[in-house]
């Protein structure tokens, strides 16, 4: 990891620039129909933090620790056929940023870690089919699509 960024739990201090990337992601992944209220935003990660299970975690410069600069959450889960315990991926964005790419690669660094320690054999993450920077990131660090999602929509 690079000595200019810092990875750290994200607390309640973080929640508005979370949000902000929460709408971004949503934007991203559900256009007109977004949902972009900060305080629903800001509740649903609210309820994350420091949650069993939950891994949620910003990056920031080494010499502005209190500003998030990019934010990964995944949530610990369990098959409930087989009691597999798996990861589900929900969130890694970044602010525009000249390292944005650095930056969302040391926030999944970071979260395979968390994962791999707290025994999760593996990770899922849904991603935008029009989303090119997270499909190439995931596929840098070995992620493989499994299901394709079709919908047709009816007036």
């Amino acid at each position: 990891m690079s000595d200019r960024y810092l990875v750290r739990d994200a607390t309640e201090a973080d929640l508005p620039r979370i949000a902000l990337l929460e709408i971004e992601v949503a934007k991203i992944s559900f256009g007109d129909e977004a949902v972009v209220d900060p305080k629903t935003h800001t509740d649903r990660v609210r309820r994350s933090l420091g949650g069993a299970g939950e891994v949620t975690v910003v990056v920031v410069a080494a010499d502005d620790p209190g500003t998030a600069l990019g934010w990964g959450w995944l949530s610990n889960r369990a098959n409930s056929l087989t009691g597999a315990r798996y990861g589900n991926f929900r969130t890694l964005a970044t602010f525009p940023h000249a390292d944005r790419t650095e930056i969302g690669e040391i926030l999944l660094r970071i979260i395979l870690q968390r994962a791999t320690g707290a025994g999760v054999t593996e990770l899922v993450g849904k991603v935008h089919v029009e989303n090119g920077p997270m499909r190439v990131l995931y596929r840098k660090f070995g992620f493989e699509a499994v299901h394709l999602t079709m919908r047709k929509r009816f007036p």
